[in-house]
């Protein structure tokens, strides 16, 4: 295969500096993710919308840049992603309700804007509110459509697999 000719015509220790620069560049995304989350004060500060439950705020595919600044109370009306126990995979909806408890501790509930009704039964069984520890941030702006790219490879994992494979092999034989 001619994609191999450069990779064949490379010494030890030009494979080497390959193989060192292909971890740098995954090192960098690392570090580039890693300080994404101290200055967004979110374990995941950018999220797909999966589904179109928020629609016409946001559609299926959106890229969501999320912040979640702790000491800032949250409102009805605002856009949060949360987990709930037992799911993978965060929700984004909007804040519908906010309650407080007799010991000041702050409980919401949450609503797709695309459903009829609550999210009570998204929440585990006996849950009735979502609470703070449960929110992994707030959406602070988007990019239309460019999450598709992430629900494909999801849909289709062995492209995802070819992407990535050719990606690597593209970084390992050009010598730039």
């Amino acid at each position: 295969m001619e994609m191999f000719d450069d990779l064949k015509r490379m010494n030890k220790r030009q494979v080497y500096y390959q193989v060192l620069n292909f971890g740098m560049i995954i090192a960098s995304a690392l570090m580039i993710w890693k300080g994404m989350m101290v200055v967004t004060g979110s374990e995941s500060p950018i999220v797909v919308v999966l589904s179109g439950s928020m629609e016409p705020a946001f559609y299926r595919g959106d890229l969501l840049f999320l912040a979640n600044d702790r000491s800032d109370p949250i409102r009805a009306g605002e856009i949060v992603v949360f987990k709930i126990e037992g799911r993978d995979i965060p929700i984004v909806h909007r804040v519908i309700k906010v309650h407080e408890t007799h010991e000041g501790k702050i409980k919401f509930l949450t609503k797709g804007d695309n459903n009829e009704v609550d999210d009570r039964g998204l929440y585990k069984p006996g849950q009735l509110w979502v609470e703070k520890q449960h929110v992994v941030g707030r959406a602070r702006g988007f990019l239309p459509y460019v999450g598709m790219v992430t629900i494909i490879m999801n849909d289709y994992p062995k492209l995802k697999y070819a992407v990535l494979g050719l990606l690597g092999i593209f970084v390992l034989i050009h010598r730039e």
